[in-house]
């Protein structure tokens, strides 16, 4: 990928160094700071190497406009975002690039409530950013005070499950916090819950061992490890640790989209409510929802996306296909510790393995794919499939999203790179990946000719 900086209602990436300079964090920050409320702003980061030059850089510019700077040094976002809440700050800053690689780095916004910025607040934000911001210093100066939210943020996870219980299991824990910023919280929450825990890239500085992003394929070299420490499960975080992905005892990769999908299970067994996930999740939530009797609300893409529906429907749940669970009553943020406990949770009060509790889930095939565009032919890519099946049923929340009683089909353009993202889902495999190869022939014909799809005289796929 070439070193392009990427500014979205999502935050600030770019290669730490490259398109990424600390002049360029500090400018993105005054954006974010002409817009915020008086009061003292959270900092906090994740292990990479690059992460303490941007700390200082940004200290120092809110300190010489007279903020208040509260330093968590080394935290997990779902902490920050407790942080900023808990201390009734005017917001707050993660500097993490998630699950990219080690070369990159990246800017993460919290509103005053603890939340990632809502995407209007984004929006704001960039555009603040591209026009540029006077960087005048005030005649105050501004205090750093250094804070740690790991406290509160394991109180606030242990309250939400039975940790009586857990701790009588002694559950062995394989975890791998993937040198980032989860593995002092995610040790101290696994040990308050009397686990057996084994360990792997616990010293948060960065150096991974492999590729962040908790996938089956970056984890090759680790799910071994799970059955050759004799633990019953495995846990895996990204660097900043708001996302997990979970495998069986004998290291079988469960998937990302089941970690939303047994939090929903456990969530609705025991209360009944509201829940809220994206237009590109499995459907298994969903199913799991109506099997409750409950209500599932579909956002758009977006953490920001599914906050605010969970919001405005009081959801007790939310969260996103790519391991993330939002409980509000821990916090309003993605979170890998809340999934941890409630699988345990799940576990201990079914007496069940982390294997079994995955096959007693909504059987589906998943498909995700690729394909470069050139983003001024989206909407002609669109219309193609539109047309080439009439008969589905049709929702333009986030791209093109394609139902039918049995399976589905998302179509979407990135907000990063020129390209359209696939998913297909369905019960059966064969339907799924001919669902797909279908689609893609749609966007190729548009990316190569430009020329629409005649509609296809069948009735769907």
């Amino acid at each position: 990928m070439k070193d392009e900086l990427i500014a979205s209602v999502s935050g600030l990436r770019g290669i730490a160094g490259g398109s990424l300079t600390t002049m360029v964090a500090v400018r993105y920050v005054a954006a974010l700071e002409s817009l915020l409320p008086p009061g003292p702003i959270v900092i906090g980061r994740d292990g990479r190497e690059s992460g303490p030059e941007y700390c200082s850089a940004i200290k120092e510019f809110l300190t010489s406009r007279g903020r208040d700077v509260l330093d968590a040094g080394i935290a997990s976002t779902p902490t920050l975002g407790i942080l900023v809440q808990s201390r009734a700050a005017a917001g707050g800053i993660q500097i993490s690039a998630s699950h990219n690689s080690a070369k990159y780095n990246g800017l993460k916004c919290f509103r005053w409530d603890g939340r990632i910025l809502p995407a209007e607040d984004g929006l704001r934000v960039v555009e603040a950013f591209r026009l540029g911001t006077p960087m005048v210093q005030s005649h105050l100066k501004g205090n750093v005070t250094c804070v740690d939210g790991t406290a509160e943020h394991l109180r606030r996870v242990l309250a939400i499950v039975d940790g009586e219980a857990i701790r009588q299991r002694h559950i062995g824990v394989f975890l791998d916090s993937g040198h980032g910023a989860g593995s002092r919280l995610g040790q101290e929450l696994l040990n308050a819950l009397g686990c057996r825990v084994s360990m792997a890239g616990d010293e948060p500085d960065g150096r991974y061992e492999h590729e962040p992003e908790p996938t089956a394929e970056n984890l090759v070299c680790m799910l071994p490890q799970i059955e050759r420490s004799a633990s019953e499960v495995g846990f895996f975080q990204d660097p900043d640790a708001d996302r997990l992905a979970i495998a069986s005892a004998e290291g079988r990769y469960l998937g990302e989209e089941s970690t939303f999908a047994l939090a929903v299970e456990h969530r609705l067994s025991k209360s009944s409510g509201t829940i809220v996930t994206n237009c590109s999740t499995s459907r298994m939530s969903a199913l799991i929802a109506e099997r409750y009797g409950a209500t599932c609300h579909m956002s758009a893409v977006g953490e920001a996306n599914v906050v605010d529906m969970m919001l405005s429907t009081g959801a007790v749940l939310g969260g996103e296909g790519n391991g993330g669970v939002i409980d509000p009553r821990v916090g309003l943020v993605r979170d890998s510790f809340v999934a941890m406990a409630v699988v345990l949770d799940q576990m201990v009060a079914r007496n069940q393995s982390v294997e079994s509790l995955s096959q007693l889930l909504p059987h589906l095939e998943m498909r995700k794919l690729k394909i470069e565009l050139d983003p001024s032919k989206l909407s002609a890519v669109l219309e193609a499939l539109r047309m080439r099946y009439p008969n589905a049923t049709e929702s333009r929340l986030d791209g093109l999203r394609l139902e039918w009683s049995h399976q589905w089909l998302l179509v979407r353009g990135s907000n990063t790179e020129p390209v359209v993202r696939m998913i297909a889902e369905g019960a059966d495999s064969n339907g799924v990946d001919e669902l797909i190869t279908e689609a893609t022939a749609v966007v190729q014909v548009c990316a190569n000719s430009g020329e629409s799809v005649q509609k296809n005289p069948q009735t769907g796929p």
